[in-house]
């Protein structure tokens, strides 16, 4: 009985089989190379009623994903496509997130155990910002780029592009838009006024200040700095300033200037290399000053002034230079040699003659040409129009060449008043928009400016026009 026993138990075979290590085959979803090794099972009968794959390769439906693959892999090798036991792993292109199973099994009944599909990644619909918006590159797929804008008057503040991510979500954080931008606020013009008879004071008035805010076009509060219009200046000049704050209390400020004369004519400066010798008070009515230059320099301009009932001097103030400067050259380039290291220049360009600026720049400038002579500045003037503008340095006229190659160097426009100050090397070192006070001019000089030499000469004696 015991050997009928062993007789009928069950034999163990070893049996040959291939599995398959794979290789993709582009295009087919399954493998071509195999390898061989030995496995090692139990024979048993055959599960009723048998599957019958020989004649059937194709057990399941071919897998066809839309923007996306399957990698198969087929107990019976590459040659059979989709056939019993054959397990897909499914993956989708870029831009595509799966849906579904990520591998799936051809099962007995000739179905997959499952199936995916791939669907385009979006992130959500950006919010609207608050007075900006945004530009996107591919709307709401991914890889889209966002980029955000604000309204005129307005900053961004946080991320100035969003990005559509791979997990559908959007990089970054939305960014707001904030008015960081000051009003524009401007002051009266500068003005002059002669005190009235027989007074130390003169009553000025003057209209409020233009402002308007950029942004939303509210102005919280506009405050004055200094009299009120109306009010009794006293000889001197005086700084009249206004502030203005809008909603979001940004501040912007101006200023304008006010000079009060009493009926006297002005203190004269004496000229560099040079001195002054004068009659009575000085300044007083009827006095006389003679110009006198140093050795080594002339005298150019008028000898004698007098202080006449009007207030103010006769003829204009004289300079004593040491050199003589050649206008007739052939381009600006060689003009502006002749003042390397030599001179400083103040070009003053101007739309025409009658600009305000312009003669409240030249009328400031003409009281402190000892200020200008004693820092080294020579004053260019560009003023008018082609064909009829006018060129000139001091009394020396330029052609109308010379004019614009100055013009296109500096950058100088004609529409409108405005100086460049240029050091000894033609660098351009200050611009102005607006008339420069000359103490203004002269601090930057002296601050800036002055090379060791002339603050060492400044130092041992002083200022020759005080």
């Amino acid at each position: 009985p015991s050997m009928a026993q062993e007789t009928a138990a069950p034999v163990l075979l070893v049996v040959l089989a291939r599995l398959v290590s794979s290789t993709w085959h582009e295009g087919s979803g399954y493998y071509t190379s195999e390898s061989h090794m030995n496995e090692v099972y139990v024979e048993e009968a055959p599960p009723e009623p048998a599957l019958d794959y020989h004649r059937v390769p194709q057990w399941c439906a071919t897998l066809n994903i839309y923007r996306g693959e399957a990698t198969c892999y087929s107990p019976r090798g590459s040659t059979y496509r989709s056939s019993l036991g054959t397990r897909c792993e499914l993956s989708c292109t870029r831009g595509y997130q799966l849906v579904g199973p990520s591998a799936i099994q051809c099962l007995p009944n000739r179905h997959w155990s499952g199936m995916a599909y791939c669907r385009q990644i979006r992130c959500h619909v950006l919010p609207v910002v608050l007075r900006g918006s945004y530009v996107c590159s591919a709307g709401v797929l991914m890889d889209s780029r966002c980029d955000y804008s604000c309204l005129p008057g307005y900053q961004l503040e946080g991320d100035r592009s969003r990005i559509c991510m791979e997990n559908g979500r959007w990089s970054g954080s939305e960014p707001i838009c904030v008015d960081l931008e000051p009003p524009k606020i401007r002051c009266p013009d500068s003005r002059e006024r002669i005190a009235e008879p027989g007074k130390l004071t003169a009553t000025i008035y003057w209209d409020p200040p233009r402002v308007r805010d950029s942004a939303d076009g509210v102005i919280k509060r506009v405050m004055l700095r200094g009299p009120e219009p109306g009010s009794e200046f006293p000889e001197g000049e005086h700084v009249i300033r206004y502030t203005a704050h809008d909603q979001a209390y940004n501040r912007a400020s101006c200023k304008f200037s006010i000079r009060v004369q009493v009926r006297r004519c002005p203190v004269l400066k004496p000229p560099q290399n040079g001195h002054l010798s004068c009659t009575s008070d000085g300044n007083n009515y009827g006095a006389t000053c003679e110009y006198l230059c140093d050795g080594g320099y002339e005298r150019q301009g008028t000898s004698l002034r007098v202080c006449q009932s009007t207030q103010q001097w006769t003829g204009s103030q004289p300079l004593c230079a040491p050199m003589q400067i050649n206008t007739a050259v052939n381009s600006a380039a060689s003009l502006l040699d002749q003042f390397h290291e030599k001179r400083r220049l103040l070009v003053i360009s101007a739309p025409d003659p009658s600009n305000r600026y312009y003669k409240m720049q030249i009328s400031m400038l003409q009281q402190t040409v000892c200020g200008l002579d004693l820092r080294h500045v020579t004053v260019v003037e560009l003023v008018g129009q082609p064909p009829h503008e006018v060129g000139r340095i001091r009394e020396h006229q330029l052609s109308l060449g010379i004019i614009e190659e100055l013009r296109q160097f500096l950058h100088l426009t004609r529409s409108h008043f405005n100086a460049v100050l240029l050091d000894k090397a033609g660098t351009d070192r200050e611009r102005y928009i607006s008339p420069v006070n000359p103490d203004e001019l002269f601090v930057f000089i002296d601050t800036y400016l002055l090379s060791e030499r002339e603050a060492a000469q400044r130092a041992q004696r002083e200022d020759p026009c005080d």
